[in-house]
């Protein structure tokens, strides 16, 4: 026999985690819950509190805080060893990084603490994963494998036996299998770049701050970590990229000093180098009847303003809202009138964002022209009026656009 389940959600990362929790813990109170089930084949032990810091880490915007306390995991995370960042430095290597022409954000002249915080993916995984758990959900060690949609039910095939839901999310990521398995096709871009990551000790103290430098050859940042080094994401043209990874680690250390004009000094590699390469993906279509995508399963865009999980985070909080309410009123939780609601809401606020990004690639790292001249010179523009500073810092916060409920609700809300 099948199992039977209100949600299955294929993929319980970040993004499927939250919505995991979320859905959980809104129904959990009642005396017919949602049943929900995530299938997550590999799900990571906890990292040890001596243990290196892990490659893989996101910058968590203030509305993504939020949903994550609504899911329950935040007091968690922010328990163990994550890095609030204060200040952001952004410039372009046409001035130095002490200019008055970089652009300075701080959280101080917005009156919040901070403006976010630089966690490592897999405690914000495992720490949704527990609350999801706590609050009723079930997840489930098992490869996704087929699915077929009927009028009343999804029909999942599993390594660990079947699965009959109202409605299957894939939360799988960019090469999604249930979007592939649904047919929802996508435009695929690529950036013909490569983001090289990497964990280094500086010489000087990132004082709590995240650096930018936009180049011509693509856009490199320093991201501050809880244990004084920093993570480093360099976004470069495949043509410079090989080399830097091929260089030893001396070599890569002179280079990155090199490129970011010695705002910290010299730069020690403290970890291995991980490359991936850059492409923009969006999904024509992010629902289909019983089914949703969420996350990089329905669009992944450039790493330069860090905003691909935070995206994906309020997509979560989106689709939750919107089921929720469907219970409520008695909806079928997997019909395509619920479910369009949530596209429209969703594929506008990531197609505005993707848009900037790109426009933020295009013109302030590899543009050369009399547009693109303007643009640099405008990062002192903008640091000279508080006005547009104010909404640069919404958007870094993640507060500004049409948020789902849970992101708008402060921590003593």
């Amino acid at each position: 026999m099948a199992e039977q389940c209100d949600v299955l959600i294929v993929g319980g990362g970040p993004v499927g985690g939250a919505l995991a929790a979320l859905l959980a813990r809104g129904t959990s109170t009642d005396r017919a819950p949602l049943s929900v089930v995530v299938l997550e084949p590999r799900r990571l032990p906890a990292l040890a509190p001596g243990a290196p810091i892990d490659l893989r880490v996101a910058a968590f915007s203030r509305a993504s805080e939020r949903v994550l306390r609504a899911a329950g995991a935040w007091d968690a995370i922010a328990a163990q060893r994550i890095s609030p960042y204060e200040r952001m430095r952004v410039w372009h290597e046409s001035v130095t990084p002490t200019s008055p022409q970089v652009l300075v954000f701080d959280a101080a002249e917005a009156h919040e603490p901070n403006l976010g915080y630089i966690i490592e993916l897999r405690l914000v995984q495992n720490e949704l994963l527990n609350a999801a758990e706590r609050a009723g959900a079930r997840i489930m060690s098992a490869e996704f494998a087929t699915l077929s949609i009927g009028e009343e039910h999804v029909h999942v095939e599993t390594s660990a036996g079947a699965i009959h839901a109202k409605l299957v999310v894939g939360a799988d990521g960019a090469q999604s299998a249930v979007r592939a398995a649904v047919g929802l096709t996508v435009e695929l871009m690529s950036y013909g770049q490569t983001a090289i990551v990497a964990n280094v000790a500086t010489e000087r103290p990132h004082e709590k701050t995240a650096w930018q430098r936009f180049l011509r050859t693509g856009t490199l940042a320093f991201l501050p970590l809880s244990d004084g080094t920093s993570s480093i994401v360099w976004s470069a043209d495949d043509d410079v990229a090989k080399p830097l990874l091929d260089a030893s680690p001396e070599a890569f250390g002179l280079e990155l000093r090199k490129a970011s004009d010695s705002a910290l000094g010299d730069t020690r590699l403290v970890s291995e180098r991980a490359a991936f390469p850059l492409r923009r993906l969006a999904a024509h279509r992010y629902v289909a009847h019983r089914c949703a995508l969420v996350g990089d399963a329905a669009h992944v865009v450039h790493p330069l303003a860090g905003q691909g999980v935070n995206l994906g985070v309020l997509d979560a909080a989106a689709l939750a809202e919107l089921l929720l309410a469907a219970r409520r009123e008695r909806e079928d939780l997997g019909a395509l009138r619920v479910l369009r609601q949530y596209e429209r809401w969703r594929k506008s606020e990531t197609q505005v964002m993707a848009t900037a990004i790109d426009t933020f690639d295009r013109v302030l790292a590899h543009g050369t022209g009399p547009l693109s001249r303007l643009a640099q010179r405008g990062l002192g523009w903008v640091n000279r009026s508080e006005e547009l500073k104010r909404l640069f810092i919404r958007r870094a916060l993640g507060t500004a656009g049409e948020l789902p409920a849970v992101a708008r609700m402060r921590a003593n809300a």
